[in-house]
């Protein structure tokens, strides 16, 4: 069945508000988080953005991330000392103003000799050529943790400074790591539990800020004519003009191809693919200690085995990827994972049975000759330009990670309001975040919290509500009513599920499992599962029987294909 049959135009508010005011300050296309922290910033200003992306919210690179919001220890060896200082900056204040989703994190780096990388590091340095990669030493990285430490300011109150452990010491403290090591290192990062949902409360406090604000999921940019980008309803195949006094396009490793769509084709982008696995091994989480185990490969490959919602998270990889081509997860990458936990932990057995969930992204990396990908720059740029045959100006964002999304965004948003003209009158430094204002980050203060707000739920699940929403809990609580919990996944409720399709623009069935939710992260999904959110859902979305069938089919299909579920969603049982 094609996707357009089924659906009503006029079940797409966000879309209709579009269509009958097609013209704004700002269009922003690409709805990663750097997209939507532009659209906050400036929508603090006061300008009349719109941002739109193809997918749903944070739906690509964004959602493909590590789950670490890191200061990037290993770009000093690159003499990224800039990147290096604001992503230690930006990592301590998303500390503070993100709470909810963003807390320190303990990692230890398993090291198996001791000068290692001595040479090839202040030769890397001093000409900026990759060479051949090679496994970092005890020397070189008590260097780097010691200047890394000089940037964070000793910690500045946030985060330790890191420590070294013999060999006794530190089997003594993880007795699974392989005995071969020589030492380890500890230092502090910091976790980022559920990137989507932070991206989520970074747009909802952009559309608070601003009424005048639009932001529209599976709306694609796919020309320009007239001075207009012609904007086209995934769902609905409508076409329709938007006019803008800028453009802006944020759309990550699709830049090029977003301006090819709008007739001004560029070469910017570069970007590899990184993938990870998720496993149910409680004997591999317990080996963790509870925090992650993060280390370069003798390949040059960042690899990092990380605890996360009583599963562990084990990836990364750094692939050259055409953007042509479909981004998944592959065998392949899956065996070199199993491989580096054999490294760290020997005796501790994980096999494809064990995962439960696998995903793949594409950095937005500038376009580059290196031969180790591992060692292209993650700071960002600007590129101008303008709209196709206009003198509209039309920005390009390259590059940008996670961790400086909020400074990258206003120094976007600065860039952006000089061409309107206007002044900055606000900043987003310090400024808290969605579920993260008035969060309890205290024992005692967590108590005050549940005594205030417990009432309708009880303690327990307002806690778990206050873990997975922050202080937006508040408005959930409030407005669940009743408290089912699902059948098949009791951990959610049904009013629950049904307050965040009404209030989180959900608009297919996988943006509840893949991003409103932790459901297909933590390997929960199952076709009874999609059934019951479906029964949930489908009314309060004004789903018919056929969109409703097309929906679960889809998301059957999107989640066996892309993710790996086959074991867990049959499509061969709805």
């Amino acid at each position: 069945m094609s996707q357009q049959t089924s659906v009503n135009p006029d079940q797409r508010p966000v879309v209709s508000a579009l269509r009958e005011r097609p013209q704004a300050d700002v269009l922003i296309i690409g709805a990663g988080i750097n997209g939507i922290a532009t659209f906050w910033d400036l929508a603090l200003q006061g300008v009349d953005a719109v941002i739109v992306d193809k997918g749903d919210f944070v739906s690509g690179a964004s959602a493909a991330s590590s789950h670490m919001i890191h200061g990037g220890i290993r770009y000093l060896e690159n003499g990224e000392f800039r990147l290096v200082r604001e992503s230690v900056e930006e990592r301590n204040g998303l500390i503070r103003t993100a709470p909810h989703y963003v807390k320190p994190l303990h990692t230890t780096v398993p090291i198996f000799s001791t000068f290692s990388g001595v040479m090839s590091a202040p030769l890397k340095f001093l000409t900026h050529k990759s060479g051949k990669p090679t496994e970092r030493g005890a020397a070189l990285i008590k260097i780097g943790l010691s200047f890394y430490d000089a940037f964070s300011g000793g910690g500045g109150g946030t985060v330790p400074r890191h420590e070294f452990r013999g060999r006794k010491s530190s089997l003594h403290r993880l007795p699974r790591l392989n005995p071969g090591i020589k030492y380890t290192a500890t230092y502090y990062d910091a976790s980022m539990h559920d990137p989507e949902r932070l991206a989520l409360d970074v747009l909802h406090d952009g559309l608070e800020a601003q009424t005048a604000g639009r932001a529209a999921n599976y709306v694609e940019a796919v020309g320009s004519a007239d001075g207009s980008v012609v904007l086209r309803d995934v769902l609905t195949g409508e076409e329709f003009p938007f006019t803008a006094k800028a453009i802006v396009n944020t759309s990550g490793p699709w830049t090029d191809l977003t301006n090819e769509a709008l007739g001004t084709p560029s070469r910017y982008m570069g970007g590899t693919k990184g993938s990870h696995i998720v496993v149910d091994n409680p004997e591999l989480l317990a080996a963790t200690g509870g925090g992650e185990i993060f280390f370069e490969n003798n390949d040059g490959r960042i690899v990092l085995i990380y605890p996360l919602k009583g599963k562990v998270m084990i990836g990364t990889t750094d692939l050259e990827h055409d953007m042509h081509d479909p981004i998944r997860c592959t065998e392949e990458e899956v065996d070199y994972f199993f491989e580096l936990v054999s490294h760290v932990f020997p005796d501790i057995r994980v096999d494809r049975s064990q995962i439960v969930f696998r995903f793949a992204g594409v950095r937005p990396l500038p376009r580059h000759d290196a031969s180790s990908p591992g060692s292209v720059s993650r700071d960002y740029a600007i590129e101008r330009g303008t709209l196709a045959g206009t003198a509209v100006p039309a920005l390009s964002l390259v590059g940008g990670k996670w961790t400086t999304f909020r400074a990258l965004a206003e120094h976007l948003s600065t860039e952006i309001l000089g061409l309107l003209g206007r002044s900055r009158t606000a900043s987003t430094e310090g400024r808290e975040i969605g579920g993260g204002r008035d969060f309890p980050v205290t024992g005692s203060a967590l108590t005050v919290w549940l005594g205030e707000h417990a009432g309708p739920v009880g303690r327990e699940r307002a806690e778990q509500l206050l873990e997975r929403y922050g202080t937006r809990a508040e408005q959930i609580i409030a407005g669940l009513g009743d408290d089912t919990p699902l059948i098949e996944a009791p951990e959610y409720s049904a009013e629950e599920i049904a307050w965040l399709a009404e209030h989180e623009l959900v608009a297919r069935l996988d943006d509840l499992v893949l991003r409103r939710t932790s459901l297909a992260f933590t390997g929960k999904v199952t076709t009874p599962l999609l059934r019951e959110l479906l029964a949930v859902t489908a009314p309060l979305l004004g789903w018919d029987d056929a969109r409703a069938d097309a929906e679960l089919t889809r998301a059957i299909d999107l989640l066996n294909d892309h993710h790996g579920l086959d074991a867990a969603v049959s499509s061969t049982t709805h």
